[in-house]
């Protein structure tokens, strides 16, 4: 009896430690006007992602490589107000219209060129401060290139 109490008091402590460990969730707006708010009230750039989910490979590695990524999470947590702005093209992975319609206008003002991936520094008043897409590396070197855009000249 005694083994099962040591036992069971030891899985509590690992399942806590676990759990203290897991990442910061990464909060994507989908609203590019609710993210510029946030930006603004907290004084942290916006990190704007254009992608197409389920046909442009480079933004599917992006994705995988560096945002999916506890690394990335944890970096731009204090950093950054994320907005993600997704166009797939397969009919099973269409959003809905309200959603799709808040990625067009997202697009009307920051992708004109319809360019896939693109990432945009916006400073919390709205200033495109840099723009880029995928490079390779993971998501520490990810992280030292943005960091990089950021730093004023």
């Amino acid at each position: 009896m005694r083994f099962f109490h040591l036992f069971m008091a030891s899985a509590l402590l690992m399942a806590a430690g676990a759990r203290a460990q897991t990442p910061p969730v990464t909060a994507w707006n989908t609203d590019l006007t609710a993210a510029l708010a946030q930006a603004k009230a907290s004084q942290r750039p916006v990190l704007a992602v254009f992608s197409g989910s389920d046909w442009c490979k480079p933004c599917i590695m992006l994705k995988q490589e560096v945002f999916d990524q506890p690394e990335f999470a944890q970096y731009a947590q204090d950093k950054f107000v994320l907005a993600r702005f997704d166009f797939p093209r397969n009919r099973k992975n269409q959003l809905p219209p309200a959603q799709t319609k808040l990625s067009e206008q997202a697009a009307a003002q920051l992708n004109k060129e319809g360019t896939f991936p693109l990432v945009v520094l916006l400073s919390p008043e709205g200033k495109v401060l840099a723009k880029s897409g995928y490079r390779p590396g993971g998501p520490a070197a990810y992280d030292a290139y943005l960091a990089q855009l950021l730093t004023p000249r």
